[in-house]
């Protein structure tokens, strides 16, 4: 079956993304600057996670391949070095609201899904939900959310994240983090055209 390269979830408003779509990239980034606000706070992007598991070390793969990028405007937490998960997630958020002032947060997870629906990327308004796929009860994070279907949901949660192909997860973490650096290249031609550097207010304040 061919799938849409993307498509608009009217009962949402979430857009879905093939990661492998040759247009995913440029999807991703457009879909990003339409959540970003056009006012002056700082960028913030929370990626979920934990290296000791395949499937949900999709966020800190992210904010690794983020991090090994030349300098964006946006600021990253989260990474296979120091991620962010359920035992710090708490604590993260408190020193993150208390580095930024008012920050726009985008939350990024991965998560599990229809078996049609694996390999998905999903953005929308609203913030991710940490831990939904295997009942943990987190707190909910961000403004906005980008996540990862990674694979199937309905049986043995646990056991399906760690048996998650490797080569899905970093094949989709460079589309998102490609994505998300492509958005901040835009998103830096916006300031400047404002004469607004979030990056200068951060080290004033």
């Amino acid at each position: 079956m061919k799938l849409k390269p993307q498509f608009f979830d009217r009962s949402s408003g979430n857009v879905r993304i093939p990661y492998d779509d040759e247009h995913a990239v440029q999807s991703l980034a457009s879909r990003i600057q339409q959540l970003i606000p056009t006012t002056t706070q700082p960028i913030v992007f929370i990626c979920i996670g934990t290296d000791r598991s395949t499937g949900d070390s999709l966020g800190p793969f992210i904010g690794t391949l983020l991090k090994e990028k030349p300098t964006t405007p946006f600021f990253i937490y989260g990474t296979l070095d120091d991620p962010i998960h359920a035992v710090n997630l708490m604590d993260k958020l408190n020193m993150i609201q208390n580095e930024h002032k008012n920050p726009y947060i985008i939350g990024i997870d991965a998560c599990l899904g229809r078996i049609k629906s694996v390999g998905h990327i999903i953005l929308g308004e609203g913030p991710v939900k940490p831990g939904a796929g295997v009942n943990k009860d987190l707190p909910h994070v961000g403004d906005a959310h980008i996540t990862g279907i990674v694979n199937v949901s309905g049986f043995m949660e646990f056991f399906v994240l760690q048996n998650t192909r490797l080569n899905l997860v970093v094949s989709m973490a460079k589309t998102v983090a490609n994505g998300i650096y492509e958005a901040g290249i835009q998103f830096q031609r916006r300031i400047e055209l404002n004469n607004f550097n979030p990056l200068d207010q951060e080290q004033s304040l």
